[in-house]
């Protein structure tokens, strides 16, 4: 029985040592270890985060680029929306002063930076560096559409995106191209066929999916996370841009194909048009800007770029687009401070409006409303005898940037389904292709009348 009793103490002892044991780890893990965690990060000259993959690779990046002279500017979507909350603190940190990781340490795949083609000086030398520093680099090139059609330099390649990769983070850089309209232009990131799919999860990249255009970004150097670096001056405006920056070419191949086949009107009076023309649409441009209206190319000015990259010289005036949910009640009196006298309104607000505004040299403004219902869009047209409102009808479209007569402007994405619901179905004229055609003019109508407006 003895025997037995020493066994159980024996046990007992064992197991109150095994808890003690397991209560002593368990403080030290809970308690004594956070506590002197905490006063770690507190004492002077400590750094949280600044170990990370991200980090690191964005610090290299930036030695990088300022060795070489190459002004990136950075465009990241995640890290700007976290600046833009945080503007106050960035502006206010000095280099070196950060005792925290907050921006580049952000779990993500990429950081996108751009640059401004025409700035970068050595390009293939910056590609070579980059690859001694570590970088795994592969750029992504393609032929300049503007020059498309023209044989002697349609061939010719311009550098759109580079893909820098260091351990497990890559670096996005977005090549920006200057456009005529003073606007910052990039291509579309194509993956062609020798480019290994699993090198960087494309998917997931913010820039490239299609082209975008841009305004030109005034810049400022802040410090971030104890990295110097070149950033938007207006971050908000920036990130405002990207979701609503989808760029569409107009046809240069087609259009010098129209010209082949219809020779370009070189008369003095045509050229007399497109000249007031130009700076009526510039006119207007800048007087709805400053109104915070959105506007796209409608009617025969859509058409004109569509077809032939230009203004029709016989249609005679410039037509606008504008949704209704963006009229202004002051629209009016801009364009009339502008020096654009009303010459004919017609509708109201909630049912059809349309406005005329008189341009020099007998050149017209016209400005049609659109409606959007369940399923297709429109807007009202009166007849000046009888008063009666018809309804034209169009399937549903987005907007898109693209260049017009040396300005960023907007067009329907849509534009084919958009010009024909205008002006009918398109009918070839060729046996072999689309390149030269011509539209069936008969507008669609929609078989009701608007009431009209009471005497």
């Amino acid at each position: 029985m003895s025997r037995i009793n020493k066994n159980v103490i024996l046990a007992l002892l064992t197991l109150t040592s095994s808890a003690f044991l397991l209560f002593q780890l368990y403080y030290y893990k809970h308690y004594l270890s956070a506590k002197n965690g905490a006063g770690l990060s507190k004492s002077k000259g400590s750094r949280i985060g600044f170990d990370g993959t991200q980090w690191r690779t964005v610090k290299k990046f930036i030695m990088l680029t300022s060795s070489q002279n190459v002004p990136v500017f950075l465009i990241d979507p995640l890290i700007l929306e976290l600046i833009n909350k945080n503007f106050e603190q960035v502006k206010n940190a000095s280099h070196g002063s950060a005792s925290e990781c907050k921006f580049f340490c952000v779990p993500r795949d990429f950081t996108a930076f751009a640059l401004q083609y025409h700035l970068w000086k050595n390009e293939e030398s910056w590609f070579r560096i980059a690859e001694n520093m570590g970088f795994q680099c592969v750029k992504f090139e393609s032929k300049d559409p503007r020059l498309d059609g023209i044989d002697s330099l349609s061939g010719t390649e311009i550098p759109l995106h580079y893909i820098c990769t260091l351990a497990s983070h890559a670096v996005h850089l977005v090549v920006f191209h200057e456009r005529s309209g003073n606007y910052l232009w990039h291509g579309h990131l194509r993956l062609k066929g020798h480019i290994d799919r699993k090198f960087v999860p494309f998917r997931k990249l913010q820039f490239g999916r299609y082209p975008g255009a841009f305004d030109r970004p005034e810049l400022q150097q802040v410090t971030i996370d104890g990295l110097e670096v070149l950033i938007p001056k207006d971050p908000m405006h920036f990130l405002e841009e990207i979701p609503h920056s989808r760029f569409i070419e107009c046809r240069y191949k087609e259009a010098r194909a129209f010209f082949q086949q219809y020779l370009d009107d070189n008369t003095v009076e045509a050229m007399a048009f497109r000249k007031s023309a130009k700076e009526l649409l510039q006119l207007a441009a800048k007087t709805l800007k400053k109104l915070g209206v959105r506007f796209w190319l409608s009617s025969g000015t859509c058409l004109g770029w569509y077809r032939q990259c230009g203004i029709i010289p016989y249609s005679k005036d410039v037509d606008l687009g504008i949704f209704i949910q963006d009229y202004k009640s002051d629209i009016i009196s801009a364009f009339q401070d502008a020096g654009l006298p009303l010459k004919h309104k017609f509708g109201k607000v909630e049912d059809s409006l349309e406005l005329s505004f008189q341009g020099k040299d007998d050149v017209k403004l016209d400005i049609f409303f659109f409606y959007e219902e369940t399923d297709y869009m429109w807007n009202g047209g009166t007849q000046a005898k009888t008063g009666k409102k018809f309804k034209y009808l169009f399937p549903k479209f987005t907007l898109c940037w693209t260049e017009f007569v040396d300005m960023k402007v907007r067009v329907p994405c849509e534009t084919i389904e958009y010009i024909e619901a205008n002006y009918g179905v398109l009918e070839e004229r060729s046996s072999h292709s689309w390149s030269v055609y011509e539209f069936v003019l008969e507008p669609k109508l929609c078989n009701c009348l608007i009431q009209p407006d009471p005497a």
